[in-house]
């Protein structure tokens, strides 16, 4: 089967057409131009964690900039937002973010004698496996606290890095150019507005 990773300027060049409502262009350009920003609910410890978190969870490719999923968590949790619902064993999101993070330096540190930013990436990645499975040394969570952690956590950072053009463009989705239809929707077959295949 074809890889549908489209060229690099793909998203960004279909941004300016007419197959692009306002709405949506608006919403993918402010995520294209937005710059990281100074963390104002994470400590620079906790969002040097989080950066290096979301590194090992989805590596990114050195080809474009990187995707920042650490500063619109922050924003969020800064200004007490939420998406509406948590897991009821966890508590309010500012609270479960902190127990979190912490949950991985503790059990670092318990098991590395070192921080988790210092732990090579083998380390790192062992380390993030007894957190999903909720096996990590520490008293941070339980351990089936620390399970829908990771979930909420990892379920947030996904959704922060795929809704992102760049991102998109990646791994060959256009479905924001949806005017005014959708008419070929069958296997392998394109609209003439996407781009062929790389």
């Amino acid at each position: 089967m074809a890889s549908f990773r489209y060229p690099i300027g793909t998203v960004r060049a279909l941004l300016d057409t007419d197959h692009v409502t306002p709405a949506t262009r608006q919403a993918l350009q402010t995520r294209l131009d937005k710059q990281p920003e100074q963390p104002q609910f994470f400590t620079p410890d906790e969002a040097d964690l989080l950066h290096q978190l979301s590194a090992r969870l989805f590596p990114q490719p050195d080809t474009r900039p990187s995707i920042d999923v650490v500063s619109p968590v922050d924003h969020r949790l800064a200004h007490n937002e939420s998406d509406g619902w948590r897991y009821d064993l966890l508590p309010a999101d500012p609270d479960a973010w902190r127990q979190g993070l912490n949950g991985f330096q503790e059990a670092a540190q318990a098991q590395f004698g070192k921080p988790f930013t210092q732990l090579d990436g083998g380390q790192q990645d062992d380390l993030i496996g007894q957190i999903q499975q909720g096996t990590a040394i520490g008293t941070s969570f339980t351990p089936l606290q620390s399970k829908r952690f990771f979930e909420d956590m990892l379920a947030e950072l996904v959704s922060l890095y795929f809704s992102h053009p760049l991102a998109q463009e990646e791994f060959g989705y256009v479905g924001m150019a949806d005017k005014p239809r959708w008419d070929r929707v069958g296997l392998n077959e394109l609209e003439a507005r996407e781009p062929g295949a790389l």
